[in-house]
């Protein structure tokens, strides 16, 4: 996959914000739901899934800072 150099646009970085913050919320009630099932307890599923969720707060925030500077 090549990449280019060219800046995401506002509407661009909008829309990726927009999907991560809606797969970040689909990762957690998915394995939630997975881990009821299994019968793990929520505390031992959200040590596990931590580490993930912290990346992807990281990509969020991220995002959101060179959206607002975008905007400008």
């Amino acid at each position: 996959m090549s990449q280019d150099n060219t800046p995401a646009s506002a509407e661009d970085l909008a829309a990726a914000i927009e999907e991560l913050t809606q797969y970040r919320e689909r990762l957690v009630t998915e394995m939630t739901d997975t881990a009821k099932k299994a019968k793990v307890k929520k505390s031992k599923m959200m040590g596990v899934l931590q580490p993930e969720l912290e990346k992807i707060d990281n990509a969020l925030e991220a995002l959101k800072t060179q959206h607002a500077s975008s905007a400008n």
